[in-house]
């Protein structure tokens, strides 16, 4: 059973299923709501759920569903390549975890070993997964983390020296220390980082 609220994107996965030796899509809905009154009538062997939808997340039909149809097997199929939202859906009971990104092929290939009972990440994998992820900003100082955000925000130099009362050039050297710090080289990459952490956090 497929659950996207684009139907497009539905109709795509269905196709790469569908086509699949030995696979049926046998239901799809576009909500939590949806989710849980169909799969309740079909009852099927393995879920591909995208975690934002209308009215709750991917991990809510998860939980909801391990009650309802604990023969349903979630696995999480989303554009959030997220350490909380990965850890979420694992303790929420997913057997793996897919980015959109992935080939058509493989879609496939997890939907199998789910099937066969294989749970494809586990506590180790989110744990590792933290720890490859390190914080680039850890070592900024407060006052360049305030002038992070304001790059976030879309703020000039001359307007980020207005709003913390410090010269224009004192920010220039804020901006120098934040992008040897973070292993960048441009001030837009700052901007495009700060944008991708805000987007990341897909409780929306």
């Amino acid at each position: 059973m497929i659950i996207d609220d684009h139907e497009i994107v539905r109709r795509g996965i269905a196709e790469i299923v569908d086509r699949a030796d030995g696979l049926t899509v046998v239901a799809e809905a576009g909500s939590v709501a949806e989710a849980v009154r169909r799969a309740e009538l079909v009852r099927p062997e393995v879920l591909l759920v995208d975690l934002q939808l209308p009215d709750g997340t991917g991990i809510d039909i998860v939980r909801t569903l391990r009650e309802k149809v604990p023969d349903a097997r979630p696995v999480v199929l989303t554009s959030f390549d997220d350490d909380d939202a990965l850890a979420e859906a694992l303790e929420a009971g997913a057997k793996a975890y897919l980015l959109k990104t992935v080939r058509g092929a493989e879609i496939a290939d997890v939907v199998k070993a789910v099937a066969a009972g294989r749970t494809l990440l586990d506590e180790r994998t989110v744990t590792r997964r933290r720890a490859d992820h390190e914080d680039p900003t850890a070592d900024l100082t407060p006052s360049e983390r305030r002038v992070l955000e304001l790059i976030g925000d879309g703020l000039s130099n001359r307007e980020i020296g207005e709003r913390l009362g410090v010269a224009e050039k004192t920010v220039k050297n804020h901006i120098t220390s934040l992008l040897s710090k973070m292993g960048l080289q441009r001030r837009t990459q700052v901007a495009a980082w700060v944008a991708g952490q805000r987007a990341a956090g897909w409780r929306g």
